[in-house]
């Protein structure tokens, strides 16, 4: 018994060691948190009770070469509901559910849903939301915030691109240009009670948003109608596919227009566009159904494109604007070479046509640039050879995209150097077999003709804070010398001679003098006989500054460049040129020294 009270003891004695243990350790723990922790756990605490509404930032505002806005903000509210706070349900129900035109099916869960906060509806109109919260219902928060808004609707819409929900760019200079353009966003805090009430008595805590910086390009809101104006007009006229034009500075490679017709609303970019599609697509689009999303985000996809960037061709005989300036420069020509056109030039066992069934007979250089003939350029092509025809594709810049500060951009599509016989040198030297895109041939023309320097197409110019207390200006260096000065003067007089007196003569201006290159590309497969009709002009023809390319997709009826690409841009400088305040003058460049040479 004895023995049996000693063990009890021992036992009593190591739970009460035990305890005393469990006792200093958590003693031990409450003191490391109360001194090494209390921030901390003082934090999540003070979480618990704090509830945040983000203020969204307005976006920088994206303004034209004139410093008119062509992309700004508009004031919108967002309603959400507290559940803890509302008073009233079935009143909060029936309020928002005609206020805001959504159905009851929609508002009811949301407002009875136990939550911190549920976003009723967002991007209403301000004055929807003044007046709510000018009802002074319990547990419904209105707050300010702010929607992209496009005054000019379709202006230019595949170029600025567009938001999305979260007012983040989508496509466009809207998301080349994010990081300037976003701002910061703000918040407001309030503290609430257990219950996740807010405290009457306790005051807003509110940190400012910061806007976006604006984005000044060198769009010109004036050239960009007329020239959307003229691709609209030959859209319907041509029922054509779509028509793209594109205008450029040549010396420093600046965008004053790039239209892509039909172009979409801005302001309501997920809608459609009833051009787009045949209406079976639209209806499958419309649908329920995994296949109807990706259905219709493929058509939106398809009407976001932009062709003057996104998409390549075959360039036709506006390309041979390239294999003179190569031929020229390599000295593999001069402008008084004689050649002979029966209608065709044989090379290996391919039988290549020109566009004159029976010939151009005799002719020059410059006459057969004038008369756009295949076979003086395939000779050209053939002198070159395909190791120098190469070398200047490289040069000249073909090789690289362009850099254009859009997103998305296409690379060239050319033969490898090793793959290229006699057959492709010949096609490609009048633009066939390969595929660049409008914004790469433009680039390089412009190159060309601006005295030989590579430039950069773009279009943002600088960013600027909305007090204008910081600027960033976009610089654009010069780039490499592709070709000689001499070469480029000579390229602006032949290109000038194809408008006065050749396959051009439907761009020329009176007053003016201009200078290009018409072409007619037929697109593959070849046996569905479509086609792609283009021209590039520029003006003046001696010291270009303005440049403009259109082509025109899939045109019916007559489909010629010069016919019916050549006049629209004629009709063009006929009206930007005096805008631009270029001079219109009579004197022509003399021909003597490059005949001459």
């Amino acid at each position: 018994m004895e023995g049996n009270l000693t063990k009890h003891r021992k036992n009593t004695a190591v739970l009460w060691l035990l305890i005393a243990a469990v006792m200093i350790g958590l003693s031990g723990r409450l003191g490391f948190l109360m001194i090494f922790r209390s921030e901390h756990y003082s934090s999540l605490a003070q979480d618990l009770h704090q509830r945040e509404r983000s203020i969204k930032a307005a976006r920088g505002r994206i303004i034209d070469a004139g410093g008119v806005v062509i992309a700004d903000n508009r004031t919108v509210c967002t309603i959400s509901v507290i559940y803890s706070q509302v008073e009233d349900r079935e009143q909060v129900i029936q309020v928002l559910t005609r206020e805001l035109g959504l159905p009851e099916e929609q508002v009811r869960p949301k407002v009875e849903k136990r939550s911190s906060r549920e976003i009723i509806k967002t991007n209403v109109d301000k004055e929807i939301g003044d007046r709510i919260r000018g009802m002074g219902l319990a547990g419904v928060k209105v707050d300010e915030d702010y929607k992209r808004y496009y005054p000019f609707d379709s202006l230019a819409s595949k170029v600025l691109g567009f938001t999305g929900g979260d007012n983040q760019g989508i496509i466009g200079l809207e998301v080349r240009y994010e990081s300037y353009l976003k701002g910061r966003n703000g918040r407001i805090l309030t503290l609430t009670d257990a219950r996740g009430v807010e405290l009457p008595e306790s005051q807003e805590e509110r940190i400012e948003p910061s806007a976006g910086w604006d984005l000044h390009v060198s769009l010109d809101v004036n050239i960009q109608k007329y020239a959307e104006q003229l691709a609209y007009q030959t859209l319907e006229r041509k029922n054509a596919r779509n028509v793209s034009i594109i205008v450029m500075n040549p010396q420093n490679g600046e965008i004053l227009a790039m239209v892509n017709a039909p172009e979409f609303n801005l302001n309501d970019p997920f809608t459609l566009d009833q051009n787009l599609a045949s209406e079976r697509l639209r209806q499958e689009a419309a649908g329920r159904g995994e296949a109807a999303g990706e259905k219709k985000q493929e058509l939106l996809n398809q009407m976001w494109r932009n062709p003057c960037i996104n998409d390549t061709y075959e360039p036709g005989s506006t390309f041979k604007i390239i294999t003179a300036a190569a031929g020229l420069e390599a000295g593999a020509v001069k402008l008084s070479d004689t050649f002979n056109c029966p209608g065709y030039r044989i090379v290996e066992d391919r039988r290549i046509r020109c566009h004159k069934a029976g010939g151009h007979g005799r002719e020059n250089f410059l006459q057969g640039a004038m008369n756009s003939c295949n076979p003086v350029f395939i000779d050209v092509g053939q002198r070159l050879g395909v190791d120098r025809y190469c070398q200047y594709f490289t040069q000249f810049g073909l090789r690289e995209k362009t850099g254009i500060d859009l997103p998305g951009e296409a690379g060239t599509i050319m033969h490898k150097k090793e793959n290229m016989g006699p057959v492709e040198l010949a096609t490609v030297s009048f633009g066939q077999s390969f595929q660049i895109t409008p914004i790469q041939l433009i680039t390089t023309a412009a190159s060309i003709v601006n005295g030989g320097r590579r430039v950069t197409p773009h279009l943002g110019v600088k960013a600027q804070s909305r007090d204008g207390s910081a600027v960033r200006e976009f610089v654009y260096e010069p780039g490499r010398q592709i070709l000689s000065e001499e070469t480029s003067a000579a390229m602006r007089y032949i290109l000038e001679q194809v408008v006065a007196g050749g396959s051009g003569r439907n761009a020329q201006v009176e007053g003016f003098s201009i200078g290009g290159k018409t072409a007619t590309s037929e697109k593959l497969p070849r046996s569905l006989k479509k086609y792609i009709s283009s021209f590039l002009g520029f003006a003046p023809a001696d010291d270009p500054q303005v440049m403009a390319l259109i082509t025109i997709d899939e045109p019916e009826g007559i489909y010629y460049g010069g016919t019916i690409a050549a006049p629209v841009i004629g009709d063009l400088f006929r009206n930007i040129l005096p805008y631009m305040g270029i001079k219109a003058q009579e004197e022509k460049t003399d021909a003597g020294s490059f005949l001459a040479g």
